[in-house]
């Protein structure tokens, strides 16, 4: 067996379809979604990685910043291929975007966790806001 060699990238643009392989892998892709809208969305994010097996040269896992690049921070979209889970790979990827953030003088990171995911993210430090409240936009039909 090939010895696994992962390395992180921050990309501008990417294979649409390996994107969209990864957000089917974690459940976030619907029929219906555009997949030639994935370019805007790499390209507008503050930083967008992937995580890279070098044996096989595709993305397999991901996560990006939505910043104005000044002041707060928020990381989504944070997902690896799940013959690759538990290796630590999804560290790796948060762990750069943190870097990244910081290197730009953002203190303020977020990010809205999965239910389970708490252990995960608070070894690499976060907490919870015990003082607010996430919500989301939906609209009365």
């Amino acid at each position: 067996m090939n010895e696994q060699k992962i390395y992180i990238k921050i990309i501008d643009s990417w294979p649409e379809n390996e994107i969209v392989t990864l957000y089917k892998a974690a459940g976030w892709w619907k029929d219906y979604y555009d997949s030639s809208k994935l370019k805007y969305m790499i390209k507008g994010s503050f930083a967008f990685a992937v995580a890279v097996d070098k044996n096989i040269d595709k993305a397999i896992g991901m996560g990006r910043v939505i910043s104005d690049g000044v002041s707060d921070a928020y990381i989504q979209d944070l997902m690896v291929l799940p013959e690759y889970r538990d290796s630590g790979i999804g560290r790796q990827l948060v762990k750069t975007l943190l870097e990244l953030c910081l290197s730009k003088r953002i203190i303020w990171i977020g990010l809205i966790a999965e239910p389970g995911q708490y252990g995960f993210y608070s070894n690499i430090g976060f907490k919870t806001l015990t003082k607010y409240t996430p919500m989301k936009y939906e609209k009365d039909d």
